[in-house]
């Protein structure tokens, strides 16, 4: 076991790790909220790296690392906005709905404003 103190390499060398064998790689989180401690660890049974930090400031790496393992988990890549033409754009607003007429619009019956109706006690013995 190996303890990476370098955040940046630790997610190079996480991620190389999971591209290498992605049938072997299994990846474990623990989190001591007495300590206040975070430990991060890799492996494919070969080579297993860890990370431990005690600091809040990982928390979002963590999660940016979380989410590149997870879209390569799931074989997905990250969607790019295609480029939007002036015909899409004009092709993509929807024509205006005539307003219903006053008098057909159903109307809710009962407590207004969503409220809810309050329990009833029960008898006392």
């Amino acid at each position: 076991m190996v303890y990476v103190h370098s955040w940046q390499d630790f997610q190079d060398a996480a991620e190389a790790l999971y591209d290498r064998d992605p049938l072997k790689t299994r990846y474990c989180v623990k989190w001591k909220a007495g300590e206040g401690k975070l430990v991060l660890k890799i492996t494919n049974d070969t080579t297993c790296l860890k990370f431990k930090t005690y600091s809040s400031i990982f928390l979002n790496r963590f999660e940016a690392l979380n989410l590149s393992l997870i879209e390569k988990m799931q074989n997905r890549q990250r969607p790019s906005a295609p480029p939007i033409s002036v015909s899409e754009v004009a092709a993509a607003q929807p024509v205006a709905a005539p307003a219903p007429e006053p008098g057909s619009v159903p109307q809710a019956g009962g407590v207004k404003a969503g409220g809810v109706s309050k329990k009833k006690k029960g008898k006392k013995k």
